[in-house]
């Protein structure tokens, strides 16, 4: 399976969680010898002014982010791209899914997977997209982005307990035609992670159950790095998404 990666990821760019020394290391660590790493190219301007207005760009410029957050962009569009045809992770930072048009937050900049999703809908690639957002916070960027557009729907499962949340994900799963599954991948709700509550064997069901669904939809799939800050586990549990998205 292809994971895309670049190594401009490994930068600490800020201070923040999202950014710290070893994160990524610990993830293509563990992932090491298990898949393809492929290279992104940055997202062009234009598809990211086609979600984010031109004053959002322009801070982003003035905070020195501007390359690498285009460059997490780029990444999303590629494996949405792969993930047509096979199962793909996008291995990126800064995330995305608290961006919105004109403001982000929570470590975010741009918003990756609309960024992605729409290019991919706009040049005709895909009809429908259903995006599973696991973090253990409200993907409001994807909400605000996306939400309004007949062709997505999204799912940011809120249960408390472990197995009413995974049983959300596996109905909603179960009922999507959407022909492009896809997962804003926030491993912070590990157990050992600041939400502890999943286990790192759910991540690895909620991935077969995309697969699934992609596959009875005769569609594609793909995920794309957002939080999950305990570099000590951090590797594992992407590993186990993967297993799960590959089937």
């Amino acid at each position: 399976m292809k994971v895309v990666f670049h190594e401009d990821f490994k930068k600490v760019y800020t201070s923040d969680p999202a950014a710290s020394a070893g994160r990524m290391e610990a993830v293509k660590n563990a992932l090491e010898g298990k898949v393809e790493f492929v290279e992104p190219v940055p997202a062009s301007k234009d598809d990211i002014l086609r979600l984010h207005t031109p004053e959002h760009v322009r801070y982003v410029e003035r905070e020195g982010i501007y390359d690498i957050a285009a460059l997490a962009a780029g990444g999303a569009i590629k494996a949405a791209e792969i993930g047509l045809t096979e199962p793909c992770f996008a291995l990126i930072r800064p995330p995305g899914h608290h961006a919105s048009a004109d403001s982000s937050w929570g470590f975010c900049y741009f918003n990756n997977m609309a960024i992605a999703l729409e290019k991919l809908k706009r040049e005709g690639k895909i009809k429908k997209a259903f995006i599973l957002d696991f973090d253990l916070h409200f993907g409001d960027g994807n909400v605000n982005l996306l939400g309004g557009k007949g062709y997505v729907t999204i799912l940011n499962p809120s249960a408390r307990n472990r197995r009413e949340y995974l049983n959300s994900v596996e109905k909603a799963l179960a009922a999507t035609d959407a022909d492009m599954i896809a997962a804003s991948a926030g491993f912070d709700n590990h157990e050992d992670d600041w939400g502890g509550l999943l286990k790192t064997e759910d991540f690895t069901f909620m991935g077969r159950l995309m697969r699934s669904a992609a596959l009875r939809n005769r569609g594609g799939c793909f995920g794309i790095l957002e939080g999950g800050y305990n570099h000590r586990v951090l590797g594992i549990n992407v590993l186990a998404f993967i297993e799960g998205l590959r089937g």
